[in-house]
């Protein structure tokens, strides 16, 4: 199953149009959004415009909270959001997606070895080995930092690939 990750839209109805179009280009099942996605924050942003359109593929899409994520803002999606992490087995491990507020590599959610914490909230993308856990984060699709583009992943068996929302592959990881 191949999956399309990304994180840290903030309501940026432009950049959420330019991620649909990435999740059909690239023919992912699911999308995984990490949290931040309607709270606009210092950019213009439509929440009803990106709400509508993620509504329209609500059966496809797993989310989890950001810290930018208010109660109101999430009663405008029709899809569940979990409240700080949830888990997916990746081969004989288990990655654990988080916004990263809350859970990231200085305060790590319960992990057995090998694990992989995936969360976006830095606005930064990144693939990180540390001694017991891998670190993955695809950037921001509305806000990058640090010189990074626009960007997501996607996961498909244990290859995680970052794009540009325009598509080029720029880092490729094999658990």
């Amino acid at each position: 199953m191949k999956w399309l990750i990304a994180s840290d839209l903030h309501g940026s109805a432009e950049c959420c149009k330019m991620l649909m179009d990435a999740f059909a280009r690239e023919g992912a099942e699911r999308l995984l959004l990490l949290g931040d996605v309607l709270h606009a924050g210092l950019i213009e942003g439509d929440k009803a415009a990106v709400a509508d359109m993620l509504n329209g593929i609500k059966d496809k899409i797993s989310c989890v909270r950001g810290n930018c994520d208010s109660d109101g803002d999430l009663g405008m999606l029709d899809f569940p959001v979990e409240p700080e992490y949830t888990v997916f087995p990746v081969g004989d491990k288990l990655m654990f997606a988080t916004h990263g507020h809350l859970y990231n590599a200085s305060r790590l959610p319960p992990m057995g070895q090998g694990d992989i914490l995936l969360h976006g909230h830095t606005h930064v993308p990144a693939t990180e080995p540390h001694p017991t856990f891998l670190y993955l984060n695809p950037g921001s699709v509305s806000r990058p930092l640090w010189g990074s583009e626009k960007s997501y992943m996607t996961w498909e068996g244990r290859t995680f690939l970052w794009k540009t929302l325009d598509g080029r592959e720029y880092r490729r990881y094999e658990v």
